[in-house]
């Protein structure tokens, strides 16, 4: 029942993803990425993601000052395993999809120029040694998974003992009925516009303050919050949507996360 609905969940990602536009066949989309979409369909999403890799690197990245083993959870196109490559880290991009569009099939267009590992595999099963990682990064992607508890239980197995992992790109509210209103919205939105609700597995999709404090409790992580700077636009986003009478919209931190020992 779990596979059938993984391969469910799988076709109807790739189908949305494909519908959105996202892709190409020009080795030079991916070599842009994420600061320029060549193809201008995602131009915003992308300038997005951008502004968040860069914060990523200032706060956490540079401050190291060392190579670092990574595991790029989530890696989709493989676009973060090559910049990070081309700062002298040593990634490895792991996903479960190996579409040639929007999976690691497409990590073929950055072979030649900084060849990095690929490994199709899920969150909570990787094929890493233990304790063999510096750095975990989520990206744009544990709010996929079904079981926070279990996905962050096997980066800590993976980790160093003075190792960390990073949440990048993943919708965090300050109440959870917040976050269930946008997960009911999105469903929604999803059936509409292409007939599927992408529901297949029930993913979390999202963070809420609450949901932080349980897990840094309950698996003792140290949280460190870092907020990168959107705009002007983005910033006004919460009195906009308090204007027009809509919940509030999701905040976009970069959770760095720490295991006490």
């Amino acid at each position: 029942m779990l596979a059938s609905a993984r391969q469910r969940f799988l076709a109807d990602y790739t189908r949305i993803r494909h519908a959105e536009g996202r892709g190409s066949a020009d080795a030079a989309y991916y070599l842009a990425l994420p600061y320029r979409d060549i193809t201008g369909r995602l131009q915003d999403q992308w300038a997005h993601r951008a502004k968040s890799y860069d914060h990523f690197v200032r706060s956490v990245l540079e401050p190291d000052g060392r190579p670092l083993k990574i595991a790029d959870l989530g890696a989709g196109n493989c676009w973060m395993s090559y910049r990070l490559a081309l700062r002298g880290h040593y990634p490895v991009a792991i996903d479960i999809l190996d579409d040639p569009l929007d999976g690691l099939a497409a990590g073929r267009h950055y072979q030649q120029q900084t060849p990095f590992a690929r490994l199709r595999a899920e969150f909570d099963d990787l094929p890493i040694a233990a304790h063999s990682l510096d750095l975990v990064i989520f990206n744009a992607s544990i709010h996929y998974s079904t079981d926070y508890r279990r996905t962050l239980a096997e980066a800590r197995r993976c980790l160093r003992a003075d190792g960390r992992f990073v949440i990048v790109d993943s919708p965090v509210y300050r109440h959870r009925e917040h976050g269930e209103m946008m997960r009911i919205e999105r469903h929604r939105q999803f059936e509409k516009q292409y007939g599927t609700a992408s529901d297949a597995l029930p993913s979390i999709e999202y963070f809420d303050e609450e949901m932080l404090a349980e897990l840094a409790r309950e698996m003792n992580i140290s949280w460190t919050i870092h907020r990168p700077w959107y705009g002007w636009r983005w910033t006004t986003r919460p009195f906009v949507a308090r204007w027009k009478g809509k919940r509030p919209p999701s905040r976009f931190w970069i959770l760095e996360g720490r295991f006490a020992s």
